[in-house]
């Protein structure tokens, strides 16, 4: 009675083990298979969405600080724009008349600031600008947020001025500027310079 023997197949080993393939052994990127022309391409691609990407994710981060900085001057211009139909208000002499317009117009211009971005975004859009947008907007939201830093002062000096006279006024009114410049200009230059030093 004749035996007969299964001869097995010879296995080809490759670059990923043996009987393997890319999808076996967890290796998806195969572009280094193709030629020199093929990586190029690849890569450009690649730089090209980064960038694209890193715009996108900038004007989200902007337009979120921008939703929180506009919250607050809106609520503080509102709060302003009550004052002169409460009974104390007529009791207010020029001076201190003078002090709450500037504070209202200051706070008006912080919200015309804040929220120009949106505009601009409008007038922009579809337009490839989406890096000159980024740029500007951040401009626009810098200065808004020293207008704002002067305008919560002013409310501070006025506050003080009508409750506990003109000197108490000016140093409250001196602390919270400093407050504000140390916690909003300050303190993220420091980081930002350390973060630099760093790379």
């Amino acid at each position: 009675m004749a035996v007969h023997v299964a001869r097995r197949r010879p296995v080809r080993v490759g670059r990923y083990g043996r009987g393997r393939s890319p999808a076996m052994t967890g290796i998806t990127d195969t572009s280094d298979l193709a030629g020199p022309g093929s990586q190029a391409n690849r890569a450009g691609q690649e730089d090209a969405e980064s960038t694209q990407e890193r715009r996108n994710r900038n004007w989200t981060d902007i337009l979120q600080e921008l939703r929180v900085a506009q919250t607050g001057v809106q609520l503080l211009t509102a709060f302003l724009l009550a004052l002169p139909f409460q009974n104390r208000f007529a009791t207010l002499t020029a001076g201190q008349e003078w002090l709450y317009l500037s504070i209202v117009l200051l706070s008006i211009t912080a919200t015309g600031l804040l929220i120009m971005p949106v505009s601009l975004h409008r007038a922009l859009f579809r337009k490839q600008e989406k890096e000159t947008l980024v740029q500007i907007a951040n401009r626009l939201a810098q200065v808004g947020l020293g207008v704002l830093a002067l305008a919560i002062s002013g409310v501070v000096l006025l506050i003080f001025d009508v409750t506990k006279g003109r000197t108490t006024a000016v140093v409250a009114a001196g602390a919270t500027l400093t407050v504000l410049a140390v916690l909003w200009a300050a303190i993220p230059a420091l980081i930002t310079r350390s973060a630099l030093t760093e790379d």
